[in-house]
């Protein structure tokens, strides 16, 4: 019985650990995001998708990236994490559109507590 209730607390550890690392910056570390149309991404070109999403750091930078789903080619992008007032409720992208273009100015998901601001 006691070996029992310490592998429960342990998971239990375990558990609350890992969802204090993905929350740390107020953020998921993987989210899913869907685009009906080409968007750029400063000079980058995604085509339009079903993406998978990866919150990474390279050295201080924070770099997003863009994994299509059914592909294995990644796209990366440089942002910055911009605190929400509270979690954002539903995930949501802002764009600038010039002609046909749409580029990508910020990615919001659901449940998170900052903001993904890109650059131009």
């Amino acid at each position: 019985m006691r070996i029992l209730r310490g592998v429960g607390i342990m998971l239990l550890v375990l558990g609350a650990m890992a969802v204090a690392k993905d929350n740390a910056l107020g953020i998921h570390e993987v989210s899913q995001v869907k685009f009906d149309t080409a968007v750029h991404i400063g000079s980058t070109v995604l085509p339009a998708g079903q993406y998978e999403v990866r919150h990474t750091m390279e050295g201080q930078e924070h770099v997003m990236v863009f994994k299509r789903n059914g592909s294995k080619e990644e796209y990366k992008a440089k942002c910055t994490l911009v605190p929400l007032d509270k979690k954002a409720r539903q995930t949501q992208a802002s764009y600038q559109t010039t002609g046909n273009e749409k580029l990508l100015q910020e990615l919001v998901f659901q449940g998170d507590s900052a903001k993904h601001v890109f650059g131009n």
